[in-house]
């Protein structure tokens, strides 16, 4: 497995109490600051790490996520597989306020996600995305007191919370008080701290394989599964990310073909979109055809046995058991973040149960030339 991280500081309100935290990108434990030239490889990696490799809960609680989002994002419609309860999407400063960016910031607005524009300074031109605002953060640093008076006296116009950030000391904390702001960000109150986790990559081809046969209308439901199952890391980002907090079903899925039906395509898409953008992989490509064998092999004799109903189920256990070969770690550390239901941990761990006696089955034919060859039985 590989070490992941996120940044994340601290947003206040007027009582001191954490409203919400903003995550930014990191790309190690000793690098406390955004060291990137690709913004929307930055915007990929915060937001993979955040929702599938650590998980929003333990980075945000209850709270609030404020994620930067590119303009390039924002047109491309990759917030939407994002759930507008949890985040604040943070328009950059940098982007261009065209039709084609307004018209994306209102159909997200109009899904119920919140907006807020990062590092802003008033301009006439830059009104038609206060309109859709809910948060203005505002760099106290980047103008002087006057300027930044002037600034917040348009901004009062509008219907926008403000919020300051950078905030160094207590003096400019009281100051923006004193001008209306409500909520504070800055090493006054806290700064950026670093959390770490791990991550499991997809092969890069099979996301490429995939997102093309995504980017086709008449692709069907059972292709796009056969995409997926090609790599099995794919197949297990998937049955995280919908089993995660993001969607909080009532049971866990447990098959590509119903992650696949629940999700959607355009949501599928967005999701290996963004691990297009992050994500790559160094494993021999045999690992990823035993994992396949064995996945359908164990779905063929589910139908054998008279469980077509739960092939799905028993292609997972097969396609899952060479995680620990792929991962370089224990099957046993790997099973805590897998998710699925007891019957097939019991499977993959202690092959129990009849799932785990047709994995049984499946080990031993994999093994069964190497037997003949060696005299054994």
């Amino acid at each position: 497995m590989q070490n992941v991280f996120v940044g994340r500081q601290p947003i206040y309100d007027l009582e001191s109490v954490v409203f919400g935290y903003e995550l930014l990108y990191r790309s190690g434990e000793t690098v406390n600051r955004a060291d990137f030239s690709d913004g929307d490889l930055a915007t990929s990696q915060v937001i993979l790490n955040a929702f599938v490799e650590i998980g929003l809960e333990s980075l945000v609680g209850d709270s609030f996520a404020f994620i930067n989002f590119t303009e390039n994002f924002l047109v491309q419609g990759l917030a939407h597989q994002l759930p507008p309860g949890r985040v604040v999407l943070e328009i950059l400063e940098d982007v261009t306020v065209n039709d084609a960016l307004l018209a994306a910031v209102g159909e997200l607005a109009g899904a119920g996600y919140t907006i807020a524009l990062d590092d802003f300074i008033y301009r006439p031109d830059l009104e038609p995305l206060l309109q859709f605002a809910h948060f203005v953060k505002v760099d106290v640093m980047g103008v002087d007191r006057k300027k930044l008076a002037e600034h917040t006296e348009q901004l009062k116009k509008f219907n926008v919370r403000l919020l300051a950030e950078k905030i160094e000391t207590k003096d400019e904390f009281e100051y923006c008080k004193s001008l209306g702001y409500e909520f504070f960000q800055g090493y006054f109150f806290s700064k950026p701290t670093i959390v770490k986790g791990q991550k499991i990559a997809p092969n890069r081809l099979a996301v490429l394989q995939l997102l093309a046969k995504l980017s086709r209308a008449d692709t069907a439901v059972a292709d796009l599964e056969k995409a997926v199952s090609q790599d099995v890391t794919l197949s297990f980002k998937l049955l995280k990310i919908i089993n995660s907090a993001l969607y909080a079903l009532p049971r866990k899925v447990q098959s590509v073909r119903q992650a696949i039906l629940l999700l959607g395509r355009e949501r599928i898409r967005s999701w290996v979109t963004l691990l297009a953008l992050g994500e790559s992989s160094d494993k021999p490509s045999e690992l990823m055809v035993t994992a396949m064998v064995r996945a359908k092999m164990c779905e063929r004799l589910a139908v054998s046995l008279g469980r077509p109903k739960e092939m799905d189920s028993y292609f997972t256990v097969g396609l899952f058991s060479a995680l620990d070969a792929i991962l370089d770690a224990p099957m046993e550390e790997i099973a805590k973040s897998l998710p699925l239901e007891d019957d097939l941990l019991a499977a993959l761990l202690k092959r129990e149960g009849q799932m785990g006696a047709v994995l049984n089955c499946t080990l031993a034919y994999e093994r069964w030339p190497m037997n003949v060859g060696s005299g054994t039985s």
